[in-house]
């Protein structure tokens, strides 16, 4: 890496020789200008006025041009009579937060190398004080002729030099805000808020000149004897944004997507077809999600507990597998007897329903009575107590039937 200026930082009364060498580098494609025709060259000459002929570089100067038009003549040995400390010298006057730097001061970027082996150690010592600070150096020096404003900061095992615009190079931004009062609701916010979350940070090291390589491919293809590539399709912007809103929240269900194909599905096995989480408007209240038939989830978990609970009244420990049988064989049986069909009446269904729940009643019933006679049969002593117990009631209820008739 060559370097362009030589020279020392001046810290107090440390001086630490040092060099300087771009940080940055163009790499912009340039074109040149040919005729059109031919494919000539054009060139600019430099053609001196009052002769009208070409001159080189060694009888070029340098002229300072007055209001009037006139051209004043400046040499070198002016420049450099003239008293300017930091010639040669870039002289720290300040340590400041790299906060109160304004981005828009930024300028070129340099490095600055030790230059030679004594300036090691007060280079170190510089940059390992900027660092533990976490504060930026402001200075002065001068290149290439002039005067300028700098920062030093660390960066790595580094000293770089900044490049400052002078504070009254800036311009004042009175006529580019806009001029309307503009009032941003919170809702907007919010979604302009959940955008940034959603598109997040990026590796910058990932980004890179798409049209740069372009170019480069096209040039190529040239060299190679194929003609121009056809043209990309502009991207589809959508059109004129009307709803604010509604554009807000179709860039983060799009933002969202792009980030679930770039970070593959975080709902742990969910398909292809996953659909996007909607968003939660800031206000309003959105309706409950309902199936294809029209229950909503609350609906089909408040039928299901009351299907348990009549299955579970349906008979006791011993009858409830045969309660639960018959109950299915009488809906089967009401099923064939009454099929239902898209063309069937409300009146209809809803008897088709009940005298479903009728026999699965019944059924039910049956099964329960059954279980507990049995359950009773085993509780006997012996059959004899039982038969005694059935002959004895069976002239009871003769004498019943007898006061009924003679009553009647």
């Amino acid at each position: 890496m060559r370097s362009i200026w030589n020279g020392a930082i001046s810290f107090g009364l440390v001086s630490i020789p040092v060099k300087l060498m771009n940080a940055t580098e163009n790499h912009s494609l340039s074109f040149r200008q040919i005729h059109a025709a031919d494919g000539g060259r054009i060139r600019y000459r430099k053609v001196c006025e009052l002769e009208e002929k070409e001159v080189s570089g060694d009888e070029i100067g340098k002229a300072y041009e007055d209001a009037d038009g006139s051209m004043i003549p400046i040499t070198d040995e002016d420049l450099a009579a003239l008293p300017l400390p930091t010639a040669k010298t870039i002289e720290i006057v300040a340590f400041v937060p790299a906060s109160e730097i304004d981005p828009l001061q930024m300028d070129t970027a340099y490095y600055l190398a030790s230059n030679g082996t004594p300036a090691a150690k007060p280079y170190t010592l510089l940059r390992e004080a900027l660092r533990r600070s976490r504060k930026v150096a402001v200075a002065k020096f001068a290149l290439r002729g002039r005067e300028r404003l700098g920062m030093l900061r660390a960066v790595d095992d580094v000293i770089t030099l900044h490049g400052l615009l002078w504070p009254d190079e800036i311009r004042e931004p009175d006529t580019v805000a806009p001029g309307a009062d503009v009032s941003v609701r919170d809702a907007e916010l919010d979604l302009a808020d959940a955008l940034m979350d959603t598109l997040g940070d990026v590796d910058l090291d990932s980004l890179h000149d798409d049209y740069r390589e372009a170019v480069e491919a096209m040039i190529a293809a040239k060299v190679e004897g194929g003609g121009a590539s056809a043209p990309a399709e502009p991207a589809d912007t959508g059109g004129k944004v009307i709803d604010l809103m509604a554009a807000l929240e179709s860039s983060v269900r799009a933002a969202r997507k792009a980030h679930g194909d770039e970070e593959g599905d975080e709902g742990g096995g969910e398909g292809e077809g996953a659909e996007v989480t909607p968003l939660k408007r800031p206000s309003g209240s959105r309706a409950s999600r309902t199936s294809p038939s029209g229950k909503s989830a609350s609906g089909r978990a408040a039928s299901g507990k009351s299907a348990s609970g009549k299955a579970a009244s349906g008979g006791g420990r011993g009858g409830g597998a045969s309660a639960k049988e018959s109950a299915a064989g009488a809906r089967k049986s009401t099923a064939k007897k009454t099929p239902a069909s898209s063309s069937e009446s409300p009146a209809r269904k809803s008897t088709a329903k009940s005298t479903a729940k009728t026999a699965a009643k019944s059924a039910s019933g049956k099964a329960a009575s059954s279980s507990g006679g049995r359950g009773a049969a085993k509780k006997s002593t012996g059959g004899e107590a039982g038969k005694a117990a059935k002959s004895s009631a069976k002239p009871a209820a003769r004498k019943t039937a007898a006061r009924g008739r003679s009553s009647a």
